[in-house]
This record gives C-alpha cells, sequence and structure tokens, in this order.
C-alpha cells in the first residue's frame, strides 16, 4: 500500500509541474483539477460536486485523478494480499522448500507431457 501512496504522490507533484509550465489558463487548472482529484483519492474526498460547476474540461480533469486514484488504491490492496513475501538478500532459502518447488516442477512438467500426448491423439498426430 505505501508503493500506491508513493505513486500517487509522486503523480500529484507531477501534475503541480505540469500546471506550472502551461500557458493556457484552462490547460493549467486542468492539471491542478487532476492533482487534487488524486488528492482527494488518497485522503477519501470527493469534491465532484464543486468542479461540475466549472468547465467540463477541468470537471474531467478532476474525475480522472479521482478515478486513478482509486484505481491505484485498490491495486495497491490487492498486491498487498496476493503478492508472495519479499525475501531478504543474503537469506537462505530451506532445503525442505528447494525439494517441494523440484517436485512440483517435475510433477508439472509431468501432467505437460500427458496433456501433449492426449491432445495429440485427440487431434490426431498421435504423440
Amino acid at each position: 500500500m505505501a508503493y500506491a501512496n508513493e505513486y500517487i504522490a509522486s503523480r500529484i507533484d507531477w501534475c503541480r509541474r505540469e500546471s506550472t509550465q502551461v500557458c493556457a489558463p484552462l490547460e493549467s487548472a486542468g492539471w491542478r483539477a487532476e492533482a487534487e482529484g488524486l488528492e482527494d483519492a488518497l485522503l477519501h474526498r470527493d469534491h465532484t460536486n464543486q468542479y461540475q460547476q466549472g468547465p467540463p474540461s477541468v470537471f474531467a480533469r478532476y474525475v480522472l485523478g479521482l478515478a486513478d486514484g482509486h484505481a491505484v488504491l485498490r491495486m495497491g490492496a490487492v498486491h498487498q494480499h496476493i503478492a508472495p513475501p519479499v525475501h531478504q538478500a543474503g537469506t537462505e532459502r530451506s532445503a525442505r522448500s528447494d525439494r517441494m518447488s523440484d517436485v512440483s516442477t517435475r510433477h508439472m512438467l509431468g501432467l505437460t507431457r500427458r496433456a501433449k500426448k492426449i491432445l495429440g491423439r485427440v487431434w490426431g498426430h498421435g504423440a
């Protein structure tokens, strides 16, 4: 989850930098709106009503930032639950886990060979 927060924070900074480098006021407002949408997602806020009163392009950029922020946070939460633990450099894996992965690999390869034979027979290639 920390990675998601860092990603959103860096994108907020990027949007703010972009808003200072454009000439058109409406484009600058769009970048600021996108940054605020990302910030609102991070802080679990929603200023959609406020932006609906303004220019449609600025509203669209706010919604884009808010939606992207929510998506990144959801992906971070999912990744946190399904990602395998990260092993520190220099830590030793146990011999048992190495044997287990070898057995699993051998088993998987055996299933693959059998599947090829079966499919060859089904498709008439005769493995």
